[in-house]
């Protein structure tokens, strides 16, 4: 069986791993989430990243632009999969990081990292395409119900994929939900994962997304002063130009994509925390056209358990 080092480098080569090598990369990753909590807290230095939506070669960016693990720390926020044209890898390369350097890297649930979602926006379609099977979609999205709901660095930054929720008073409230299932469809599960903060909102409104709510400024002051916390960094939302606060730096929405979908033309950012808490970003710009490699159509070998 690959070992870790053996499947970063097939992943950088755009070779698939087998099916039986990525089920042997999520029994081991199950066994270190599944005794996680809810809540990762870290330590800095730290880099924070945001959506990355299965753009492999712009995820490798960051690692040039912010340093490889172990020799950097990192959180993503979530949204591995969907809309870009290699998931697979994304996700593979992020989870082999995780089981090889599990202090090293937090990985959270995104509201892409759900069963129904991704039926819906390509990681389904690129996994039964390029395995000639749905197995290796069944393996992953069993994975995503381990992934932590949270982060808080050094008890100061709040770190989470989508935003707040009403049921969520306290950090403790995240601490104790259940979160080894499917993303529900309403709750505080659900809402941690899909709401987004809204300037025009004062307290909580219900979500055009369907799912979530709307939230502004007084609830993030609350929530912030309830639970001694700086700063809500979270991601979801699409910014042009890779990061935006609001509501009085209280809140930071940090966005990973560039060129989100390839057509968006936007730049991304990630938010780096060094020994001190010292706040700094990088921002990046999307690999070059010429650069990308297509995925290999073929099946992967050996693509029957």
């Amino acid at each position: 069986m690959a070992e870790p080092d053996e499947i970063l480098e097939k992943l950088r080569r755009y070779e698939l791993p087998t099916e039986l090598e990525i089920k042997s990369l999520c029994d081991k990753a199950r066994e270190i989430l599944d005794k996680a909590d809810n809540i990762a807290m870290v330590s800095s230095p730290i880099t924070v990243c945001g959506d990355i939506h299965g753009q492999f070669e712009d995820l490798l960016e960051i690692f040039d632009v912010g340093g490889e693990v172990p020799d950097t720390n990192y959180i993503f926020l979530g949204d591995f999969v969907d809309r870009g044209n290699n998931s697979i890898e994304t996700f593979l390369f992020l989870l082999t990081l995780k089981v090889k350097y599990p202090n090293r890297i937090t990985l959270l649930r995104g509201n892409h990292e759900s069963r129904q979602i991704t039926q819906a926006y390509g990681f389904y379609e690129e996994c039964s395409r390029r395995y000639g099977t749905v197995n290796v979609w069944k393996l992953c999205t069993d994975i995503f119900d381990y992934f932590q709901l949270s982060a808080v660095i050094e008890g100061k930054i709040f770190c989470v994929h989508g935003g707040l929720s009403p049921n969520v008073i306290t950090i403790d409230d995240i601490r104790k939900l259940d979160r080894k299932q499917e993303v529900p469809r309403d709750g505080a599960m659900s809402d941690i994962l899909w709401s987004d903060p809204d300037l025009e909102v004062k307290h909580f409104q219900m979500s055009p997304r369907g799912a979530g709510f709307l939230f502004g400024e007084e609830e993030v002051k609350k929530f912030n002063q309830a639970n001694n916390i700086e700063l809500i960094a979270r991601a979801h939302q699409l910014i042009q130009e890779g990061y935006q606060f609001m509501f009085e730096n209280g809140l930071v929405t940090v966005w990973s994509a560039p060129n989100y979908c390839y057509r968006c033309g936007n730049d991304a950012s990630v938010m780096e925390f060094d020994e001190h808490m010292n706040r700094a970003f990088k921002i990046f710009e999307a690999c070059p056209q010429d650069a990308r490699k297509e995925p290999d159509r073929r099946p992967a070998p050996e693509y029957f358990l």
